[in-house]
């Protein structure tokens, strides 16, 4: 018979399963022995003695570890572990993502073991949360990460505090000051996480790079880049080698290509452009009946495969759009010079050519490599003033190809492609790359006329390298797509749900009806203060476009093939299928799909990465436009929502901040209601939801957080 403990009548075999369970239950809690033996059912010295010989008894099994004087917890070995990766980080949690688990764990700051954003780690899941979620412990940071962090620089006598930019991190870095002396108070810098020593309060990091002193544009812009690890120049062996470069077209290379000079042949680009990847040739051949040809930069031409500057190309797989300038994928030397279909010049294209009736019927096409002569380079304005008069260099052609385009257009919607219009917003600079103005950017004809040829050569080329015919059969072909699967039926119902708040009606349905349904919508809130919130909602409702080599289709566009052909200066994945047309019409049957998909999944990835550098730099400027108008008052709808507060944005400059509930100078207390999704004033019954008219005075402003502060003016509209 087990010895029973005179208190509270518990044998010590019971007190050895409380204990365990007690361990079990809170994973992360320390406990001391006292603690233990009240718990457990016995405080005075014989239960305490008792509870001691249980406890070391579970340490020599390895079960519970001392993790300071006289106090214990459940040890990390008795849990399961897991390797994974910091996915998300806030100033008081992160969560690590581990492939094996289905949701990614939840850890508190206080068991991080010093873990930071993208480190690889050793976990243990310790527990589930009552909602599920799943939480766990840090026990080693096995792999730093290199990626930066971009913060501004306060000295003190003998060390260097970065506070990063980002609130991601929530704490300072720490650097020895005698280990860079030149480092100045002010400076903004590029700095990387190498140690963060158990016992210390801030991790240590090392310099890569002084970006300069913050506030200037240059700064402010390198920063941004380095913060998403972008780069923003070419190393001199990459300059070197495209400065070697042959420009040269000799006459062999012409004998060897389709000699289109002598078509009418233009490019249509924005004002301010410098590269020049795509023009348009316009030939009559009878009533009705055209040749055009969308004459792409044969920009695979000049680079190679596995040339120091097709690795620099495969690397960066994007050029980067900030609000003041781009950063190219490939040297100035390719991309403004050698590769740009700049006027009264010969160059050399990969072409799609296409013989097309006034009913849009495609009679005969033709893919391949070309040389050109463009004999006029047009601005979009100039480009619609010739649309819209009639008159002009090149009207025939202009306005010619311009009917095709429309046509092209509505047969494109009649098939369900979808016709999101958001307003993009456009910056005026000044001579120091500062905000003097804002305004929105307006699709018109001549942007439309260019988006339709391209749309066109980008599916038929798609089409054509998706199968190769035997014995009258078609046979998948390797190729790079890019696809857009049909939306979620979760994101739909929430958009549904979101629309109807406005009184607008959006129909459940399924597959290619959800587009119609879709367009009707949009068309009917075109105009109204509500347009922009739901259009970016109906957005958010969709699925990502990504590159692949399995292809789902373009929902979006309608189009059951498409891919990226038309901007090799620009994109890697339409280098990939210049390479990959090159190769099927040379008769080659097969290409290694899975190097190709390896390379799609890298560029979709630095694809999303240089889209939110852009929208970073946007904030940037709209942070540092609306500084000189701190304390004035403007008009603007409501555009998100949180528990504290709402986003606004203004009316005239589309610029928007944040207006907290707790800044709202009323007696009346203002909430948020999550499930009517709409912020009330309780005693006074206002409500404001998305769309809603409301007027703000600025209150902020953050250039290093990139973030604006609204005060809500309530009842003074």
């Amino acid at each position: 018979m087990a010895k029973r403990d005179k208190h509270r009548g518990r044998s010590r075999d019971e007190r050895v399963s409380f204990i365990v369970d007690m361990f079990r239950e809170f994973p992360d809690n320390k406990f001391s022995l006292k603690h233990l033996a009240a718990a457990s059912g016995g405080a005075d010295r014989d239960g305490r003695n008792m509870t001691f010989a249980i406890v070391r008894q579970l340490i020599e099994e390895g079960y519970v570890e001392e993790v300071s004087r006289s106090k214990y917890r459940l040890s990390r070995h008795a849990l399961p572990s897991y390797e994974g990766r910091v996915a998300s980080v806030t100033p008081g949690a992160l969560y690590v993502h581990v492939e094996a688990l289905e949701s990614d764990v939840f850890v508190s700051r206080r068991n991080a073991c010093g873990a930071l954003e993208d480190d690889k780690v050793r976990i243990v899941v310790a527990r589930r949360s009552r909602d599920g979620e799943l939480e766990g412990t840090i026990t080693e940071v096995m792999e730093r990460s290199r990626r930066p962090y971009v913060g501004t620089v306060e000295l003190s006598a003998n060390a260097i505090f970065v506070t990063p930019d980002s609130r991601r991190i929530g704490i300072d870095i720490y650097l020895p000051r005698k280990k860079y002396p030149d480092i100045e108070e002010g400076d903004k810098v590029s700095v990387r996480v190498v140690e963060w020593a158990e016992g210390e309060r801030l991790p240590e990091g090392e310099l890569i790079e002084r970006l300069g002193k913050a506030g200037e544009n240059d700064t402010e812009m390198h920063a941004i880049l380095a913060e998403f690890d972008l780069p923003y120049h070419f190393e001199r062996d990459v300059l070197r080698a495209a400065e070697r470069i042959e420009g040269t077209i000799s006459k062999e290379e012409i004998a060897r290509r389709r000699d289109m000079r002598d078509r009418v042949t233009f490019t249509i680009d924005p004002a301010d452009a410098k590269d020049f990847d795509d023009a348009l040739s316009l030939t009559p051949l009878q009533e009705g009946v055209w040749e055009v040809g969308v004459h792409i930069a044969d920009v695979t031409h000049y680079v190679t495969p596995g040339s120091i500057i097709d690795n620099e190309a495969v690397e960066r797989a994007t050029s980067v759009y900030l609000v003041d300038r781009t950063v190219p994928m490939l040297p100035e030397r390719l991309c403004n010079e050698l590769c740009s279909l700049r006027p009264h010049e010969d160059k050399l294209c990969f072409s799609a050519v296409f013989i097309i009736n006034e009913n849009l019927d495609i009679l005969d096409e033709w893919f391949g490599r070309t040389v050109i002569h463009s004999d006029r380079r047009f601005a979009y304005e100039e480009a619609q003033e010739v649309i819209e008069s009639g008159k002009g260099d090149y009207a025939t052609e202009i306005t010619t190809l311009n009917r095709l385009a429309q046509g092209l257009r509505k047969e494109r919607f009649k098939h369900g492609a979808i016709a999101f219009a958001r307003d993009e917003v456009r910056f005026k600079l000044d001579e120091k790359g500062r905000p003097i103005g804002v305004y929105t950017k307006v699709q018109k004809e001549a942007n439309m006329l260019i988006e339709e040829f391209m749309l066109l050569a980008n599916r038929r080329v798609a089409e054509f390298c998706a199968h190769r015919i035997v014995n009258g059969r078609k046979v998948p072909r390797p190729m790079v797509y890019r696809v857009h699967d049909e939306p979620s039926e979760d994101k739909l119902g929430r958009f549904r749900d979101f629309a109807l708040r406005f009184g607008h009606y959006f129909k459940a349905t399924k597959g290619r009806a959800v587009a119609k349904e879709m367009n009707k919508l949009l068309g009917s809130i075109a105009g109204k203060a509500e347009a922009n919130a739901i259009t970016t909602l109906a957005v958010r409702s969709m699925a990502k476009a990504t590159y692949t080599t399995d292809n789902i289709g373009h929902y979006g566009l309608a189009f059951p093939y498409y891919t990226h052909f038309t901007s090799p200066i620009r994109r890697y994945p339409d280098m990939m299928v210049h390479r990959l047309l090159a190769a099927y019409l040379a008769g080659d049957k097969q290409s290694d799909k899975r190097q190709l998909e390896a390379l799609a999944v890298h560029s979709s990835e630095r694809e999303i990465v240089a889209s939110e550098a852009e929208r970073a730099s946007i904030k940037y400027k709209m942070a540092e436009f609306m500084k000189e108008h701190i304390g004035e008052e403007f008009d603007g709808v409501v555009s998100g929502m949180t528990e504290w507060g709402v986003y606004v944005e203004l009316n005239d400059t589309h610029v928007e901040g944040m207006a907290f509930l707790r800044d709202i100078d009323d007696e009346d207390y203002y909430y948020f209601d999550e499930a009517r999704y709409e912020v009330v004033g309780r005693s006074s019954g206002v409500r404001l939801t998305l769309g809603s008219e409301v007027r703000i005075r600025v209150k902020s402003v953050d250039l290093n957080r990139r973030t604006l502060d609204f005060k809500l003016l309530i009842n003074e509209r």
